[in-house]
């Protein structure tokens, strides 16, 4: 852990009047689907300021165990799926340590400081990978949103690892780039 957020955490008691354990019990009982809703909440209910909101909102969802359960379950009866989205998630988390991997029920968001790419395991074998990129053309490969709906504007289907080809990697990072 850097020293900067170390001294956040260890900070976060006197700024704040509660430490990381108490707020990731507020938050636990008080559950939200998107990261900026749970920011929202702790800057409006509590007073917190951005800066804290967002970084207890993170470290709330890092070490939460039952993320792990949740891609879990997401592959259950599609482990031929997994080496996909585990490289995914090692090109993704190699573009920046300000990320956020959020698993929820049917799909994994990946935030920056919104969300830029999303990933759902469609079928038994068949990964959809959505994207925010706006005012980019579609492709053959490149489609669009489909079942993602406003979440996305782009959707590429992904059925076997080397799939996660260059030119996806340039996809990600470009919508990893504008989410900024």
């Amino acid at each position: 852990m850097d020293q900067a957020l170390k001294k956040m955490i260890e900070n976060m008691p006197e700024k704040t009047g509660k430490s990381l354990d108490e707020w990731k019990k507020i938050l636990k009982a008080n559950p939200f689907e998107k990261h900026m809703e749970a920011v929202k909440y702790l800057k409006n209910e509590y007073n917190v300021t951005h800066g804290f909101a967002n970084t207890i909102v993170t470290l709330s969802k890092e070490d939460n165990s039952a993320s792990v359960d949740l891609v879990e379950s997401q592959y259950k009866g599609k482990e031929n799926l997994t080496p996909i989205y585990e490289g995914l998630i090692e090109y993704i988390k190699s573009l920046g340590s300000d990320i956020t991997i959020t698993p929820k029920k049917g799909s994994v968001s990946i935030i920056r400081k919104r969300q830029f790419v999303l990933i759902k395991p469609a079928t038994k074998t068949r990964i959809d990978l959505g994207f925010k990129l706006k005012d980019k053309p579609m492709t053959e490969r490149l489609e669009s949103s489909g079942p993602f709906g406003t979440m996305c504007t782009h959707r590429v289907k992904i059925s076997q690892i080397d799939e996660i080809d260059n030119e996806l990697k340039g996809w990600i990072e470009e919508a990893y780039k504008a989410s900024t």
